[in-house]
């Protein structure tokens, strides 16, 4: 967590007492288990085209609130969410949670571990 403000550390902590967060490594499995499971990844637009994890969808920190309820209007939708290590993630699930999404999980380990379990595509 070194090079973050103390702010910002603590307005992860406090996401996290109401996030639930799934360790990237058991995302293979989740997602084999759950076909209805959705992976979002909620990067930079220019970090996705530069790769990202195999059939993800792109829905950025910055417009995802502003979109979801279009391109995901079932809140019950198993949610995924990663980012680069988990930190942009847990903000956006936490939003996610609030508008009403009730089954939105953040990737812990995010793409920095993501990229090792499955195919990239960019």
């Amino acid at each position: 967590m070194a090079g973050h403000s103390p702010a910002f550390l603590a307005l992860i902590q406090d996401a996290r007492t109401r996030v639930r967060e799934v360790n990237a490594r058991d995302m293979p499995r989740i997602l084999s288990e759950q076909p209805a499971a959705r992976l979002i990844d909620v990067r930079e637009e220019s970090e996705f085209a530069a790769g990202h994890v195999e059939g993800a969808e792109w829905l950025g920190k910055g417009v995802i609130e502003r979109d979801i309820e279009v391109k995901h209007p079932d809140r019950n939708e198993p949610l995924y969410l990663y980012c680069g290590s988990g930190f942009r993630s847990v903000i956006a699930a936490d939003n996610l949670q609030k508008m009403g999404y009730g089954q939105v999980f953040s990737v812990d380990g995010g793409w920095r571990d993501l990229k090792d379990l499955f195919p990239i595509e960019s």
